[in-house]
């Protein structure tokens, strides 16, 4: 079983060793997006709310680039730098994964890269 993996220009590139998704065994897993906008891979301006709505875009991005959509995601996990932003993160993912309903966990952690809010990974079933 071979690892493939992906990279589209429409999602940050990688600010690091590792990829923006790794598609193994019928599942597509995804590095944590941050909210870099890839045309600048500058951090976009805004609150937490803004914030998730790049990360929102920029994992539908790698997930369009693998052939999955919001409705092949089965896990995601959400980092916060506080969990007071659980509410507004909340909303703005439950716009992007419409009706589905994959597994979530969200942990709380003492920071992210670029000074972010939030980061979001997931794991999808590939097609």
């Amino acid at each position: 079983m071979s690892v493939r993996y992906l990279h589209t220009t429409d999602a940050p590139e990688a600010i690091g060793p590792y990829s923006q998704a790794a598609a193994v065994g019928g599942f597509l897993f995804t590095a944590g997006q941050v909210a870099l906008d890839p045309a600048t891979m500058k951090v976009v301006e805004g609150d937490v709310t803004a914030q998730t709505e790049q990360v929102m875009k920029n994992l539908t991005a790698v997930l369009s680039n693998a052939g999955c959509s919001w409705a092949e995601v089965v896990k995601t996990t959400i980092f916060l730098v506080d969990m007071a932003d659980f509410a507004n993160v909340n909303e703005v993912y439950g716009k992007y994964i419409g009706g589905s309903r994959p597994a979530r966990s969200t942990v709380a952690v003492a920071g992210l890269p670029r000074g972010v809010r939030v980061e979001i990974e997931c794991v999808a079933k590939l097609g």
